[in-house]
């Protein structure tokens, strides 16, 4: 196996004898400068194939042990699904439990669609949500959200199949590559930043923004107890809850959108995630502290 690339000390990408790229993880072999050939397979612990190189960033940014506990529950469950899932599930899932670490830590904690509800439609996804939640509580002594449930079950379901819009959204699946436009031009004009449409941060909040008005045109918002928190965070960030209020203001007229303030601080964390790392925006007020 020659080492191509250095990812971090224990994560690389390589290539195998048979030509094919892989990300390995392995104790120490992002060490020795690359290229290089490594001959002791022994210290290969997991390799993923078929990554998308947008998610590779991710690895810098998801500590280690998520990835890995990740990868085991992954290993465990897949056999069990009747259909193929995405290579970069593993990373995307990933970064979707440190994302919910991060939140809770910040007492925000998102209300997902009811799991009874979801049940009924998807019982194996549901199933094997529960088992995340259970395995984290147990190996990395981490007590996930309940509602993380659900998020997880949500990944695996679009892991297969790409979220579409439909139902009372009526024509927004055709608009929805012009809101997402609009939104990330805005985002650049208020903000004072040029957004990097080629990354992973941006597929994610690409993503987001589809649920979002998935949620809206269905009138299914989020709801929960962060209010407090959203008017903390507009006192402390007034520039990026300004750009979040425009890009509101600018939904309700062209599309009769209506944000709720739920839909707001979740709207200004993905929009702060979308944002370059250490960018300063107007007379020099740094976003606030990037969630990965």
């Amino acid at each position: 196996m020659i080492v191509l690339k250095k990812i971090n000390n224990n994560v690389a990408v390589c290539q195998d004898g048979n030509g094919r790229e892989l990300i390995a993880f392995g104790r120490g072999i992002g060490f020795p400068p690359t290229p290089y050939e490594l001959t002791d397979l022994n210290k290969v612990d997991r390799t993923f194939y078929n990554v998308s190189s947008k998610y590779i960033p991710l690895l810098n940014d998801i500590p280690i042990e998520i990835v890995q506990f990740t990868a085991r529950q992954m290993l465990e469950i897949q056999d069990k699904l009747p259909y193929e899932t995405s290579a970069n599930l593993v990373l995307t899932l990933a970064d979707h439990i440190a994302f919910a670490i991060e939140r809770a830590g910040r007492g925000i904690y998102v209300q997902m669609p009811s799991v009874y509800e979801m049940e009924m439609n998807f019982p194996l996804e549901v199933k094997i949500g529960r088992r995340f939640i259970a395995a984290a509580k147990r190996e990395l002594k981490l007590n996930l959200p309940k509602g993380e449930v659900q998020g997880i079950a949500m990944h695996l379901i679009n892991a297969r199949n790409a979220p579409a819009m439909n139902g009372s959204a009526g024509e927004i699946e055709d608009q929805y590559e012009e809101i997402l436009e609009y939104t990330t031009q805005m985002i650049e004009w208020e903000l004072g930043v040029t957004v990097r449409r080629d990354t992973f941060n941006y597929a994610r909040f690409a993503t987001h923004l589809q649920y979002l008005l998935k949620r809206i045109f269905e009138k299914k918002h989020i709801d929960s107890d962060n209010l407090q928190m959203y008017h903390c965070i507009r006192e402390e960030y007034p520039d990026v809850a300004a750009c979040v209020d425009k890009i509101s203001a600018c939904y309700q007229r062209d599309w009769s959108a209506e944000l709720t303030e739920e839909e707001k601080l979740y709207l200004i964390m993905h929009v702060n995630r979308v944002c370059s790392k250490g960018k300063y925006i107007k007379e020099n007020q740094q976003i606030f502290p990037i969630i990965s």
